[in-house]
């Protein structure tokens, strides 16, 4: 087995494994990012924190709430981390023979740049956009679906004051039509219901929606990466040289470089994420203009206008949170499950060699 299909199972497993550990986080910042409230509103909302938040939704949606969609999610999840480490792996190979190539015919010193580091993590970060965002759109979907809902029998019960107030409807009247709204219950939905949604509403295209953003937030893991490898290759660096102490990076050390990877990638390309997320989250929700978005630029010009430049930072403390524990388990694992195989293989090339004698 190369090492770029070790690293890329080694994504997938530790991907998973983060993935499952943070996810209500991942809906709450979801769910906040989707949220809008208008400029003049904004002095009078009140923000909840993260927890508060989770707890809201635990108590409107019950426990599943903070897990809805999570099943496509270990799918996009799997997919994804093993699509990027993959081809991670293979553009990082062809980068390092390039450069020892190079130091060769006597240009360089052998190592690989911080451009190249980032044209490895762009190359692969686009490749694995393009493969997976049908996943990550029905996810958004998922976590969001009851806010959706309750944002439509918003619209409805509004227009159902404006109407009584117009037509001079009797407190019976209006008491009656509204407790027939409260009783209409969400309908099921799951992955095949939220398919069926995005195909309805936008066609096969709508699965690829937010691919703009999500194509430039490529630069998010190409940063993370750079900041990553960099910051690796300095420790190693000065171990190797170091006369005493240990010489290995150890798993809680890897922890924290990826938390600083991430959180650096992370404050750097979040209004790009809020934007995907307002693009792949339902459209039709009421007869408000400033509710849908046509297409990227649409959706930031009306974000701009409607709701001013905060909406853009909407969550961002929770995503911070979200992103660098996610990313931190994520790097540890991996680089444990990388040892683990470098052993195991070491181990089988031993009983291979001593069978072959």
């Amino acid at each position: 087995m190369s090492n770029a299909v070790a690293n890329g199972l080694a994504g997938a497993g530790s991907g998973i494994i983060a993935q499952i550990i943070t996810y209500p986080l991942q809906t709450v910042n979801t769910r906040e990012q989707t949220e809008r409230v208008a400029k003049q509103s904004l002095a009078t909302s009140k923000r909840l924190g993260t927890l508060l938040q989770m707890l809201h939704v635990i108590r409107t949606d019950g426990w599943g709430g903070l897990y809805s969609g999570l099943k496509p999610s270990l799918l996009g999840t799997a997919a994804s981390q093993g699509i990027y480490y993959y081809f991670y792996q293979v553009f990082k190979n062809k980068a390092e023979a390039i450069a020892a190539a190079r130091k060769v015919k006597g240009r360089g010193d052998g190592t690989i740049g911080m451009f190249s580091w980032l044209s490895v993590a762009a190359l692969a970060g686009s490749l694995n956009v393009l493969l997976t965002i049908p996943i990550w759109v029905l996810v958004t979907r998922m976590q969001t679906h009851t806010q959706a809902e309750r944002k439509i029998m918003e619209e409805r019960k509004d227009a159902l004051l404006r109407e009584a107030s117009e037509n001079g409807l009797t407190g019976s009247e209006l008491q009656h039509k509204l407790a027939e709204l409260d009783s209409i219950k969400p309908r099921p939905y799951g992955t095949l219901q939220a398919v069926h949604e995005v195909y309805t509403e936008a066609g096969i295209t709508g699965f690829w929606k937010g691919i703009v953003p999500t194509l430039i937030m490529v630069c998010n893991p190409a940063i993370q990466f750079m900041i990553y490898e960099g910051s690796l290759k300095r420790l190693r660096e000065k171990r190797a040289t170091s006369k005493q102490g240990r010489k290995n990076i150890t798993a809680l050390e890897v922890f924290f470089l990826g938390a600083l990877a991430k959180l650096g990638a992370t404050v750097t390309t979040y209004p790009l994420l809020v934007v995907k997320s307002r693009l792949q989250a339902k459209q039709e929700i009421g007869g408000n203009v400033s509710l849908r978005y046509s297409g990227t630029f649409d959706a930031i010009l009306k974000m701009i206008q409607y709701e001013g430049l905060p909406s853009f930072y909407k969550g961002m403390s929770t995503k911070i949170v979200q992103s660098v524990f996610a990313a931190s388990v994520l790097f540890m694992v991996k680089e444990e499950f990388v040892k683990v195989y470098m052993v195991l293989e070491d181990k089988c090339n031993k009983v291979l060699f001593s069978s072959a004698k």
